[in-house]
């Protein structure tokens, strides 16, 4: 995944927001978001390839979403699927910290990643990139491809959007709409993440869209205060279109 906007405690009725794109290359088989077989709580896309998931939720109220740090210089090729640190976390009742403290002290056996994980009650970071666990303070906060909050022009722009988003009535269609943003950066905005200017611009905008890697899956959620939880993912087609739209309304259940 690419771009996660979140707001944690910045709206009234709704505790914990978040918007997020997976960016992937086509090719790489994906399941459709729904409650998982063999893990009935937990409700995610899949990666088929691996058996992680890049953004998931569950029926008590935790989640964890997960991008890339993008550096081509620092690529093992051999190094565990960070798609399964989601994973791993919406399977197991862990503790937030300190699963991600957990993962902390193995972080280097992985390619670089961020990994948000938590609930309405608290939220938190960490980055293979930058090394301690943090909790995420109170607000709107966009992560992409560097470390948290890193004003990259997709990142802010989508904060933005989020923040009228929430001034407005905000629910899962509207969240969906802002993941919609083409609009690349300007070349004088283009962050240099080592993959060259032509390639930093195709990346730049909220939405991807490229002839082998994009854009796949836009995902909506709504954590509301009276436990109510509102969830939609849209699957993006080759080319940029929008494609099916998967969507549950339920409430926290007991741990």
């Amino acid at each position: 995944m690419c771009l996660i906007l979140l707001a944690h405690g910045a709206h009234p009725d709704y505790p914990l927001v978040i918007a997020a794109n997976r960016d992937e290359y086509y090719e790489r088989p994906t399941a459709k978001a729904a409650f998982w077989e063999d893990h009935p709580q937990v409700l995610a896309g899949r990666d088929l390839e691996c058996m992680g998931t890049w953004l998931g939720i569950t029926r008590t109220g935790r989640f964890a979403a997960l991008t890339n740090f993008r550096d081509p210089r620092e690529r093992k090729t051999v190094a565990p699927s960070r798609g399964r640190l989601v994973s791993d976390f919406l399977v197991s009742d862990q503790e937030p910290r300190a699963y991600l403290e957990d993962v902390a002290s193995r972080a280097q056996d992985y390619n670089g990643f961020n990994l948000l994980a938590g609930d309405v009650e608290g939220v938190y970071y960490f980055s293979s990139r930058a090394g301690a666990v943090q909790a995420v303070a109170p607000g709107i906060h966009g992560l992409s491809n560097h470390l948290l909050d890193t004003p990259w022009p997709k990142v802010e722009r989508g904060k933005q959007r989020l923040q009228q988003a929430l001034a407005d009535e905000p629910g899962t269609d509207a969240l969906l709409e802002l993941l919609h943003d083409r609009e690349p950066a300007a070349a004088s905005a283009l962050p240099d993440t080592g993959v060259g200017t032509e390639l930093e611009r195709v990346l730049s905008p909220a939405l991807i869209v490229s002839p082998q890697y994009g854009t796949r899956a836009s995902t909506a959620v709504l954590f509301a205060r009276d436990g109510a939880i509102s969830f939609s993912e849209r699957t993006i087609l080759r080319g940029g279109a929008a494609g099916a739209t998967v969507s549950m309304h339920f409430s926290v259940s007991p741990a």
